[in-house]
Formats: C-alpha cells, sequence, structure tokens
C-alpha cells in the first residue's frame, strides 16, 4: 500500500450528509430520492425481504423524462451530447434535439408492437442513437438490452435468446482501429432461427452497403414519419429498466437486472458527489455503453444533471497515441473518467505526448474498473492533472448500479492515497470480514461485503432468482458479497486487491494478483503486469508474470527479472517472487480492456480456454500460449 498522501480536493466540506446517512440510511435515502422527478410519491421507501430489495414502493416514474424532459424549461438548448467519430465524423445534440429524437424512436418502437416490459436488444456502435435507443426504450417501459457491439454473433445469440428480444436494433457498421466491424452480418448470424426476433432496426453509420431481408428495417426510413411526441409511460418504481448481461469472462453470461426508481436515485446522487458537476463542465467519460458504466455514467447518470459530455467512437489511441490529449484540448474537457488499463498502455507511451497538448482546462480525474496501481495513479496526477485535479479512484460492478466506494470531492475533501478507492459512498455500510463473516481488524486482508441494501442493487438475474442468491448472498448470512478481496486500513480507507478468485495460494499464503502486479509495474521501465499460477508440488502453486515493457526499454531480461524480483521482494515479501517472469509485447484482454486473467489460468493448467470472442487482439493469445507453454516446460526441468 501507498504510504504516500495527497490533500487535494474541491473544496467542499460537507459533514452533514454522511451524519444523515449513518443515522438511518432509509431516511437518508428517501431525501435523497426527492431530487427526482416522480409522477407520484412512494408509500414504503424499502420493502427488504433478503435478499430481495423494493425502492420507493408505490412510487412512479419515467428514466426518459428524468434525463431529458425536466432539463427542456431550463437547458433545453443547451448541449447534451458532443460526438465525435473515429473517422473525424462530428455531431452535437441539444437537450431538445434529443428529446425529439427519442420521443420519434420510442413511437417507432411502439409501431412495430414493442409495449411495456418487452425486451429489446441493442447492438450498436459508440453513436448516438445509442442511448437514443435506450430512452425511447425507457420512454414507453420496454427493457432494454444493451450488448457491447465487440462481442461475436454467439455471444449475441445468447443474450437475445436468454432475454427473448422481440426487436434488435443495430448498424450496418461501425469503425475499429480504421476497419468497419460489419454488426448487421453479425445479427444476421446471431438471429437465424430465433423466430421471436420480429424485426432488427438497422442505422446506416459506414454505408458500406447491406442487404435486407424481410424481418430489417432502416432506421432513418422509420423515423422519417415518426410522430414528434410520446408521453412517458408512468412506471412503477420498482419496473425493470435494464438488462445487463456480465461480460462472459467466467461461464455463461449472468443476465443483471436493475429496476428505475432505486436505480436513478443512486447515479444522481453518487454523479453528483463524486464528479461535482456544474453547468459549465464538459465531461468526458471513455467507457463504452455497452458496459456497465456507459449506462450509468455515460447516459442516465449525467442526462439527469443537464451536463454537457463527449461521447467518441474509436479506440483511445488511434489513429495515434495522442487522440485522448487531443480531445481534451480540443473540447476543452473538464472531468476525464477512464481505465487504470488505459493509462497504463498511454504511460507505455511517454510523457512527452501529454506534455505537448493543453490540458489546463481538466480539474476532476477519475478511473473505473480495476484498482489502479499507485504509481500509474500518480503518473495521472502528475502528468495529466499537473497536480491540479484530485482524482476519485471508484469501486462498483455491474451488479451495484452505481459507485460504492470512492473519494466524493462534489461532496467533501479528504487526504488521497494512491491505489484505494477511500470510503464507501453515504448510506453504504461496507466491511472487509473473513471467512466466517467477522469484521477483520485495521490492516487485515479479507473479503469485501456490503451489509445493507442500497437503491442501485440489482433487483436479481434476468430469470434466475435462485442463481442472484446463491452467487451474491450464499457465502455470507445477509450480506452481499461481491467476489473481491480487500484490506481496510487503520483510517477505514479501502484497499481493493482484486477478485478473490484471482487470488494466488502460495505456500498456504494468500497473495492478491492487484497487490503483486502493482508491486511489478512499479519498475520504472514496466507497462503492464498480469500474474496467475501453475500447479507446485511443494508450494501448491507457483507464480508466473508477464510482463510488457515501456517502448525503447535497453536492459537484458536476466538484469530486468533481478530488478523485477527484487522490487517484489520488498513491497510484498518473498513469498511472492514469481517463479518465472516472461517478457511478452502485449496481454490478453477483454474488448473492454481487461486483462483475461481466466484465460492464463485455463492455458497454465492445461484447461479449456472456452469463448475467446472478446479478446481485442486473438494474436495475444497464441504468444501467451507459446509462453506458458516454454514456461511449464522449463518448471518441469529445473
Amino acid at each position: 500500500m501507498s504510504s504516500k498522501i495527497y490533500n487535494i480536493g474541491l473544496g467542499h466540506n460537507d459533514t452533514l450528509t454522511r451524519k444523515k446517512a449513518d443515522s438511518d440510511f432509509i431516511l437518508f435515502w428517501n431525501e435523497q430520492a426527492k431530487n427526482l422527478s416522480w409522477f407520484k410519491t412512494w408509500d414504503k421507501t424499502l420493502e427488504w425481504n433478503p435478499p430481495f430489495a423494493k425502492w420507493f414502493v408505490g412510487g412512479t416514474i419515467n428514466a426518459s423524462y428524468n434525463a431529458l424532459d425536466v432539463n427542456l424549461k431550463k437547458k433545453a438548448k443547451k448541449t447534451a451530447i458532443l460526438w465525435e467519430g473515429e473517422n473525424g465524423d462530428r455531431r452535437a445534440l441539444t437537450y431538445e434535439e434529443l428529446w425529439l429524437e427519442v420521443n420519434k424512436f420510442a413511437n417507432v418502437l411502439k409501431s412495430l408492437g414493442v409495449n411495456k416490459g418487452n425486451r429489446v436488444t441493442i447492438y450498436l456502435p459508440m453513436v448516438p442513437e445509442l442511448p437514443i435507443s435506450m430512452l425511447a426504450c425507457a420512454r414507453i417501459g420496454a427493457i432494454h438490452t444493451v450488448v457491447f457491439s465487440g462481442f461475436s454473433s454467439n455471444s449475441l445469440r445468447d443474450r437475445i435468446e436468454d432475454s427473448r428480444s422481440k426487436i434488435v436494433i443495430t448498424a450496418d457498421g461501425g469503425y475499429r482501429r480504421g476497419n468497419i466491424i460489419k454488426l448487421k452480418e453479425v445479427v444476421d448470424d446471431a438471429i437465424k432461427d430465433l423466430d421471436f426476433v420480429q424485426n432488427v432496426i438497422v442505422y446506416e453509420r459506414t454505408k458500406h452497403g447491406i442487404s435486407l431481408n424481410k424481418k430489417d428495417k432502416l432506421w432513418n426510413e422509420l423515423m422519417k414519419n415518426a410522430k414528434t411526441s410520446c408521453e412517458p409511460e408512468k412506471l412503477e418504481s420498482t419496473h425493470p429498466l435494464y438488462i445487463l448481461y456480465t461480460s462472459g469472462t467466467t461461464g455463461k453470461p449472468k443476465g443483471v437486472l436493475h429496476g428505475t426508481g432505486g436505480y436513478l436515485t443512486h447515479l444522481y446522487s453518487t454523479f453528483q458527489w463524486a464528479f461535482d458537476i456544474k453547468d459549465s463542465d464538459v465531461y468526458f467519460c471513455t467507457a463504452d455503453i455497452g458496459w456497465v458504466t456507459g449506462h450509468s455514467y455515460v447516459v442516465y447518470g449525467p442526462l439527469m444533471h443537464g451536463a454537457t459530455q463527449l461521447m467518441y467512437e474509436g479506440a483511445p489511441d488511434y489513429p495515434d497515441p495522442s487522440r485522448m490529449w487531443d480531445l481534451i484540448q480540443q473540447y476543452k474537457i473538464t472531468i476525464f473518467y477512464t481505465t487504470p488499463t488505459a493509462l497504463r498502455m498511454f504511460m507505455k507511451f511517454g510523457d512527452s505526448i501529454p506534455n505537448s497538448f493543453d490540458l489546463s482546462s481538466l480539474r476532476l480525474l477519475g478511473t473505473v474498473g480495476e484498482p489502479i496501481n499507485p504509481e500509474v495513479w500518480v503518473w495521472y496526477f502528475k502528468i495529466i492533472g499537473k497536480e491540479n485535479c484530485p482524482i476519485i479512484d471508484t469501486w462498483w460492478q455491474t451488479e451495484t448500479g452505481g459507485l460504492m466506494i470512492s473519494n466524493l470531492p462534489g461532496l467533501e475533501t479528504i487526504p488521497l492515497k494512491p491505489g484505494s478507492a477511500t470510503k464507501p459512498i453515504p448510506g453504504a455500510q461496507i466491511s472487509v470480514v473473513d471467512a466466517k463473516g467477522n469484521d477483520l481488524a485495521a490492516n487485515t486482508k479479507g473479503y469485501l461485503v456490503i451489509k445493507n441494501p442500497w437503491p442501485g442493487m440489482l433487483l436479481t438475474l434476468w430469470n434466475d432468482d435462485a442463481k442472484y442468491k446463491s452467487v451474491y448472498w450464499s457465502k455470507y448470512e445477509n450480506a452481499y458479497y461481491p467476489g473481491d478481496y480487500a484490506i481496510k486500513d487503520s483510517d477505514d480507507y479501502i484497499w481493493l486487491l482484486g477478485r478473490a478468485d484471482d487470488v494466488l495460494k502460495v505456500a498456504g499464503h494468500r497473495i492478491g494478483t492487484a497487490e503483486l502486479e502493482s508491486s511489478i509495474v512499479s519498475h520504472k521501465d514496466v507497462a503492464e503486469a498480469a500474474v496467475c499460477s501453475i500447479p507446485h508440488e511443494v508450494k501448491g502453486e507457483a507464480i508466473i508474470a508477464f510482463v510488457v515493457l515501456k517502448e525503447g526499454v535497453k536492459k537484458t531480461g536476466d538484469l530486468l527479472k533481478k530488478e523485477i524480483i527484487e522490487i517484489i521482494r520488498s513491497g510484498v515479501g518473498a513469498i511472492a517472487t514469481p517463479e518465472q517472469i516472461h517478457f511478452v509485447t502485449r496481454l490478453p484482454k477483454t474488448r473492454s480492456g481487461k486483462i483475461m486473467r481466466r484465460l492464463l489460468k485455463a492455458i497454465a493448467n492445461n484447461d479449456n480456454v472456452g469463448d475467446i470472442s472478446t479478446l481485442e487482439d486473438g494474436a495475444a493469445v497464441s504468444e501467451v500460449q507459446d509462453a506458458l507453454n516454454e514456461l511449464k516446460y522449463s518448471i518441469k526441468n529445473n
């Protein structure tokens, strides 16, 4: 854990909010919900039948209304979305224009027989039509299920089949690293023999020429004659807003089901607390809307606050490593929210690239998706933020709906510790416990649990209450177990150490992959690292490290290995010393940028690799396979 502390914030010192939350979390969320626009006030704030929670029971609300209609009075002409395509195409939509498009498309869906409760699968690139589709579904009470446009036809089919969507919305294609990804072809393959899919709506993004069949309808043709007004459905607070399937890096994807009133309450509050949103801000979250960060903090959270945001279609380093910094300079971005994986990639390219751009508009930085290495945190703070911007290191999940652990500069100023997500949000009771559920002493590794319900939590898993109970609520009585390993320090700051199933057990000692990888990345020549294990006769497991070096490193491999081992021994302990260290040019990752440790483990242990359709670069798989084969041979013959 980093010992360096940074005292930086935005000048807010609200102590009352946490006091209220600590005093009575149900009453606290009751007050927070009043920030939204309800058609009917709720009768009961929380109905808790563990593990099922219903928030704001009896209240009626609409997500589309809260994202758009509430902004029409004062912000109709304000820009909602600034969009830039990978190929340089640009669009801008005001709140009024966005509202009009959503109304029209909601009527399109109704004309195709979509009713309240029907599911609609959305398989689109990062274009404005994606949030338009989601908000149109929300307006009429249809349940949207967005599938990341990088998924294969098999992955898409699994999700369409499980949700039994009657409509699929897609595009002819999308741009990725200069190539056209032919999305319509993927959909055609995915839905063959799925008779319950009645129509496919196709948005023409690339205009590269596609074949249409009897189910297909073109977006622009449907929109030509669509009525411009669609009254929002007055929906129960617990009405499902969306299904979002987990990314599928482990087993069959789970359909996480989120409601409306509780989810929106959670987002409205956390977006303000974390990002300190002002009317003058230009916000940029790099997440694809196919993931929960895009749902919560690209679509619903920012729009409910009437924010202006940038939406970008392409890869963050295409056509060159300067693309993100160029966008920040061009659009005068004030709030930037991205992943540690992206930051490590940018670090690899060197400081001179970001230093050549004017990043002075930035006032707040954030990270999401995985624990951030302290070294990367410091680089982000110094090189990108010029030591002027607090960093929010956010922990949450698809299942939690919104932020659960983060410093909150829009609410309070607290000391920042690089690598720590800091403290739970107000109203969330989060602890680190042992295998029996007992709270652990400070600085002791254990399991993260959430001990009380919160408004953004999932309702259940789609059509699988039993699995919902077993996956999240069976390990500890009446406590939600997210599957993460953590430490709480003497200041009650929480340090995430990676997934519990990514914990290595060497000679009886538990070593978190995040902890070990962070130590390796602290070496000045290292850009990225991933560790996994193989069986060892003596130790139980032997550690193997895969290391990506920064460009231009001239040292020999033997010298680098020696230096890395010294860092690990001093930072983590001798027990964490890798059996082998192998230098590779890239690591196998999902298209959302997460290292596929499941894949590393599977290959290392001669297990079935399974579906690798989510890989960014398929060549990395064979590279790592070769490396692991080599390592296993080496260990066997040592």
